[in-house]
């Protein structure tokens, strides 16, 4: 005699093998999302500087360069404090949320920050 179909007992292999991979593979895209994210805002805060050190050049202040849009997607993790005077553009760690903790010590290889508490770029 010949069945048509699947027994109970083959359906709830599949299905715990499906459970299995869900859970292997759940967690490893959610830590490549972080990876990306750190990775923008490190991105961000290096155009920032890169910005502000153009705009100090251009006009004397950093007014305009601290205002760009990479300052504002950097902001989640930095703050900017220019001092037009003399020149410096400090860049402080604001935020020591995991993403944020990343995105720090991506911008440290880049010797953009997170080595210290404040790191002062002289234009």
């Amino acid at each position: 005699m010949k069945r048509a179909g699947f027994t109970m007992i083959e359906l709830i292999f599949v299905i715990v093998i499906l459970g299995i991979l869900a859970a292997v593979a759940i967690p490893k895209l959610a830590a490549t999302r972080n990876d990306a994210t750190a990775s923008t805002i490190a991105t961000s805060a290096a155009t920032c500087v890169n910005d502000a050190g153009g705009a100090y050049m251009m006009d004397g202040n950093f007014t305009n360069g601290t205002n760009s849009a990479a300052c504002v997607d950097a902001a989640e993790c930095y703050s900017f404090t220019a001092d037009d005077v003399n020149g410096t553009l400090t860049v402080a760690d604001t935020n020591t949320s995991a993403v944020c903790t990343q995105a720090h010590t991506l911008t440290s290889v880049n010797n953009l920050s997170a080595a210290s508490p404040g790191v002062i770029h002289q234009f």
